[in-house]
């Protein structure tokens, strides 16, 4: 038995009729007689009475027919909710989104997803990036941004952010007037930086230590405006990336290319490879990397 014996069996009692049932379902009269007489065998019992031109229910069949209602129905919803999430009328996606990144790349595009997709909720977490990556990774989260570059066995990506990391000091600092400096020149300075949990907290450390020293790290943030007003309050210098940097008042903290290496910051969208994504969390892919590329 399957769900067509039942359909079958309502349009025979709603049409009251096996020739008018199979007109209204398309099909041939001998068709649905013949699925009807195989529900029977399968069942042991008959369905219908021949009554005249029009047929009437047994008492196995009257069963058969309340119980098919709320089976049907249910189907009914399940071809309904699923057809609504293959055309993007629902869904849920759980997106990861560091706190330094969020304001300034991605209020534009969530407006204008949810203007085009208003069925689809999206669950947005505020974590560093290392974290991020790790909710990627465990299938936690659908997809994050994070600093790049992450194991591209592991995560399937594309990058929408090219900058550069730039060094930033008070006015009054003996470096405010250059222009670039190297990182072995800034061995005896008080870092402040990003807390822990973000890429670019690993990735200043690593970059000082190949220049040959370990940095003094003085303060940690996960605000990047708070670590804005240490530097401009002398308590010691910063690196952040330029989109954040570009908002800074120059009057407060100088700005400083950094050269010997220069310290890059490519952002990218992150999912697993062999990850599931629902319908809606490959239409988000595809919408911000239309938007944003």
């Amino acid at each position: 038995m399957d769900v067509r014996h039942l359909q079958y069996v309502m349009e025979v009692v709603r049409c009251n009729s096996f020739t008018k049932a199979a007109e209204a379902l398309h099909i041939t009269q001998p068709t649905i007689s013949k699925m009807i007489k195989n529900l029977e065998e399968e069942l042991g019992v008959e369905l219908f009475i021949r009554r005249g031109k029009g047929v009437e229910l047994t008492d196995a069949g009257q069963i058969v027919f309340a119980q098919a209602q709320p089976i049907l129905k249910s189907f009914d919803n399940l071809t309904a909710e699923l057809s609504d999430l293959t055309h993007l009328k629902k869904g849920r996606i759980r997106f990861g989104l560091p706190p330094m990144v969020g304001a300034n790349f991605f209020p534009g595009v969530m407006s204008r997803f949810r203007e085009k997709y208003p069925g689809i909720h999206i669950e947005m977490v505020e974590n560093g990036g290392k974290k991020i990556e790790a909710q990627v990774g465990d299938g936690s989260l659908d997809m994050g941004v994070v600093l790049l570059p992450v194991n591209e066995e592991l995560f399937d990506s594309f990058v929408f952010v090219k900058e550069q990391i730039k060094l930033i000091v008070p006015p009054s600092h003996p470096l405010a007037r250059r222009e670039r400096v190297a990182f072995e020149e800034l061995a005896g300075e008080s870092f402040i930086l990003l807390r822990e949990d973000f890429a670019l907290h690993d990735r200043i450390i690593a970059e000082c230590v190949r220049s040959g020293y370990k940095p003094r790290v003085v303060y940690e943030s996960s605000q990047w405006d708070f670590i804005s007003e240490m530097v401009a309050a002398g308590l010691g210098i910063a690196m952040l990336p330029e989109t954040i940097c570009a908002r800074l008042d120059d009057r407060r903290v100088r700005q400083l290319e950094l050269v010997e290496p220069a310290l890059p910051w490519r952002l990218g969208m992150i999912w697993r490879k062999d990850g599931y994504l629902s319908f809606a969390a490959k239409e988000w892919i595809r919408f911000t990397k239309q938007v944003l590329e």
